[in-house]
């Protein structure tokens, strides 16, 4: 399976969760390393717009592929499990354990949640500390310009 993270090359490109672990996600408490991905270019794209100006246009970020292979189980998070409101904005403290929960478990390297961004898309996180982590990798990066329509 490919999943998808937009990058921003002014960070060193690395699948270690430490990123995300300095503030804190929807997914993840502050101080929790997790890494997030997609499961297409365009959610991944949809999930950095969404904390981006519209008064910038941003520059310098690059599309990651990466690969998870077959054998590396996805564990999805039932749906009717989470609770009212796991989509709003801020995050709720409800969504960050059960990310922080998946970390510290590590019973799956990947854990399949749904988007916020986009109803009905999923996004892909991936447990840096589980021992098939090892076997996820990155196969491709491509420069990514934002179209300035998107800023309008």
């Amino acid at each position: 399976m490919q999943v998808y993270r937009l990058h921003n090359s002014k960070y060193p490109l690395a699948l270690t969760g430490k990123g995300a672990a300095l503030t804190g996600g929807r997914w993840n408490s502050k101080g929790t390393e997790i890494i997030y991905t997609a499961h297409g270019r365009c959610l991944a794209m949809a999930e950095v717009v969404v904390h981006l100006s519209l008064a910038m246009l941003p520059t310098g970020f690059k599309m990651v592929t990466i690969d998870i292979p077959d054998e590396v189980v996805v564990h999805p998070v039932d749906i009717t499990k989470l609770p009212k409101g796991w989509n709003v904005f801020p995050e709720t403290i409800e969504t960050q354990m059960i990310g922080d929960l998946f970390v510290k478990k590590l019973d799956y390297a990947i854990l399949k949640v749904p988007s916020a961004v986009v109803k009905g898309d999923f996004n892909y996180l991936i447990n840096p500390f589980h021992p098939d982590a090892t076997k996820i990798s990155v196969s491709s990066q491509e420069d990514f310009p934002f179209d300035k329509r998107i800023f309008k």
